[in-house]
């Protein structure tokens, strides 16, 4: 099975699909699948990268493979690794286990472990790239993303009616979607690495921002925005802090100002991440990039009402967008949007989306889309 075959499509295609069994358990390193293909074109071994600090997808497909590794052709969605971390580099594996061709999606961008492609090819291996196969990429994205950029991923997530409000002129959001779209928003919020909400939400609604009825692969920090450290101490919150984490981003002059109560959220389990806010405006972009030096984190999902939506959007801080359009038109003009903030004079000042994945829950309509560089 030797140079380019009109199967490689649709192995990586499953490559892909594999590697999401890893979400919510690979992260910080990687969501990665793989599929071991023989001579004959059956797939005699796949795996994926299920848990930080385990096998990775290529090692795991081996072992399922076996004997059967020996000339086949191994796809994988991202360059195997040529270093040894946690584990051995996947490179030195695949060359003893005596593959004949290697396909994978993407680079590995970062430089510890990139090289895999070059020491394959060494050993006498085909090797070919699909660097513009997106479901392969997509599952490496938000990784990708935070080696390059020192920031996470973001998901801005919201639902709305048919004439695009979140909630009515009073507040009021509970419930637009329905419920098999909240149990999808719980599934994300157990697998994500946080959950980001503004003070607004937390004083208007006191929510938990827990993942409830799903299996829970990893437990969320819940990250509130909150320059002038407003949130009550009798909010769910703060009273959950000491069993799930929990961190406010405030003004580094509160902190100052009202040290009393900022150490009484601390006593109460809660962790602060204190930055210059020029104008009373957190930047958001350096809360991001704190999150990613304190605890590593590859991915956040965004629950929180239209000024944070707009400051992130107007920041260029979205990455991903996830919109449930329920079955309900408001026609009120006082009905609150999804996002505001941001000035817009021509239509080609607007944010440009691109559609990833269109599909229906129950009644409602879930619209995924990347926000386009």
């Amino acid at each position: 099975m030797i140079g380019r075959s009109p199967n490689d499509n649709s192995f990586m295609d499953l490559a892909a699909s594999i590697a999401w069994r890893g979400h919510g358990g690979a992260e910080p390193n990687p969501m990665v699948g793989c599929v071991i293909v023989d001579g004959d074109g059956d797939v005699v071994g796949t795996g994926a990268h299920m848990r930080f600090g385990g096998p990775h997808a290529e090692i795991n497909a081996l072992r399922q493979a076996g004997a059967q590794t020996r000339g086949a052709t191994v796809y994988v969605t991202l360059e195997p690794c040529n270093h040894t971390g946690k584990t051995p580099p996947c490179s030195e594996a695949l060359i003893a286990a005596g593959v004949a061709r290697v396909v994978y999606g993407q680079r590995d961008p970062h430089e510890e472990s990139t090289g895999g492609d070059e020491r394959l090819r060494a050993a006498g291996i085909t090797v070919d790239c699909m660097p513009d196969h997106a479901a392969a990429a997509a599952t490496s994205a938000a990784f990708a993303h935070r080696v390059r950029t020192g920031l996470p991923w973001v998901i801005a997530k919201w639902a709305q009616t048919l004439d695009g409000r979140i909630a009515t002129r009073t507040g009021a959001s509970q419930w637009i979607s329905g419920e098999r779209s909240r149990r999808m928003v719980h599934r994300e919020r157990g697998r994500v690495d946080a959950l980001l909400t503004g003070i607004g939400t937390v004083t208007g609604d006191d929510p938990m921002l827990t993942a409830r009825g799903v299996r829970v692969r990893r437990t969320a920090r819940r990250v509130i925005v909150d320059p002038g450290l407003r949130t009550p101490y009798e909010s769910k919150l703060v009273r959950t802090a000491g069993d799930v984490p929990t961190i406010i981003a405030c003004s580094e002059d509160v902190v100052n100002s009202a040290a009393d109560r900022a150490g009484a959220l601390c006593g109460a389990g809660i962790e602060l991440i204190a930055v210059p806010a020029p104008a009373g405006e957190i930047p958001l972009a350096a809360v991001l990039a704190e999150l990613v030096r304190r605890h590593d984190v590859t991915n956040v999902l965004v629950e929180a009402g239209a000024g944070l939506h707009g400051r992130l959007f107007r920041d260029g801080l979205v990455n991903e967008a996830w919109v449930f359009v329920a079955p309900l038109l408001f026609a009120d003009e006082q009905a609150l949007p999804p996002a505001i903030g941001r000035e817009v004079h021509e239509v080609t000042d607007g944010v440009p989306l691109h559609l990833t994945h269109c599909h229906r829950r129950g009644d409602d309509v879930v619209l995924r889309y990347r926000v386009r560089p």
